[in-house]
């Protein structure tokens, strides 16, 4: 096994194997010695590896290879009684039969449930054996997969391999979106589907948008998977998210002069109107979890369905209030 020293002795991103997993790391962008980018020293690094190293007996089990008429994908397995899942452009419709592989080599089958083509987020369901089946959880945090924090991914490029064993690349995320999640994890085709994970052993991502000469792959986050949950339990097909979608509080947002996150409207008739938040307030935190940009807010609010609630902090005037808000559905486009 190399050690990380000798990694970053090398100045490159260099093959390792790790509990028979080959893996590789990231430096800073994507492998890159850019001066003006701050360095991760050689103690966080083998802290790192060691992270990786504990979790990945853990998690290995959980992820799948799929084979479909298309071609080799991966997937993940997310409940005992075998919930799966993958990107919406594998299956490519619901009620679709699908050869699936587990890390020992075993063959199962699974059927696709919904898919949201919008996000290209898919459910499906494997084969019921008379016995739990191996599952890793995800993560419902999902304003937490924040620029700057380590990830790692899992899948197996150019199909199943029992002699190789599924592979892992350790990055960073890159970007964050309402939907998807950017990392510089160096990706290839028949990843696509399978699991990108925090530090804590949970699924934050599904393997999307995989190009070649990119030094950023796209993959879902939990939010469309969160958000639509019941319709992919249904075998629906999302094709768009407008009037009636989920997660609907009725604010819109700035960043004041402090760089601190300020109500600057609030919608007529919306449950933010009705839970007492006003104009010029400062949003500090979202169930606990400290707001500090628009982005991350918009991302926690879309996170969270129609009924669900969500416990606000707020400041006005230099004092600090806790509000209760049930969202309702979106009636229209305007504000979060």
């Amino acid at each position: 096994m190399f050690s990380l020293c000798t990694l970053l002795a090398r100045r490159a991103a260099t093959v390792f194997v790790a509990s028979g997993i080959i893996a590789t790391f990231a430096f800073a962008a994507g492998g890159k010695d850019k001066t003006s980018e701050p360095k991760t020293d050689i103690a966080a690094l083998l802290k790192i590896q060691k992270d990786v190293q504990k979790l990945l007996p853990t998690v290995r089990p959980a992820l799948v290879a799929i084979q479909t008429g298309g071609g080799t994908a991966s997937g993940v397995i997310i409940s005992a009684d075998g919930l799966l899942l993958t990107a919406a452009h594998v299956p490519n419709g619901p009620g679709k039969d699908m050869k699936v592989i587990l890390e020992d080599g075993t063959v199962t089958t699974a059927k696709s449930l919904g898919l949201d083509t919008t996000t290209d987020a898919a459910l499906a369901k494997l084969k019921d054996r008379g016995k739990p089946w191996p599952f890793v959880n995800l993560s419902r945090e999902v304003a937490k997969a924040q620029p700057g924090e380590w990830c790692f991914a899992l899948g197996h490029p150019g199909g199943f391999d029992k002699a190789r064993g599924p592979v892992l690349r350790v990055g960073k995320i890159i970007k964050q979106t309402a939907n998807s999640l950017h990392t510089d994890c160096v990706l290839m085709g028949g990843d696509s589907g399978g699991p990108l994970f925090n530090f804590n052993g949970e699924v934050i991502g599904i393997h999307s948008q995989i190009w070649e000469g990119r030094d950023q792959n796209v993959h879902v986050s939990m939010t469309p998977f969160l958000r639509s949950w019941e319709a992919m339990q249904k075998s629906q097909v999302i094709k768009t998210w407008g009037t009636g979608a989920g997660g609907y509080l009725g604010v819109a947002t700035v960043m004041n002069d402090s760089l601190e996150l300020e109500v600057a409207d609030v919608i007529e008739g919306s449950p933010a109107l009705k839970a007492g938040i006003h104009s010029g307030e400062v949003i500090l935190s979202v169930n606990g979890d400290p707001m500090t940009d628009q982005q991350q807010f918009s991302a926690t609010v879309r996170a969270r369905a129609a009924g669900d609630t969500l416990k606000i902090k707020l400041r006005t005037h230099g004092k600090e209030r806790d509000v209760s808000v049930q969202l309702a559905q979106k009636p229209h486009e305007e504000g979060q």
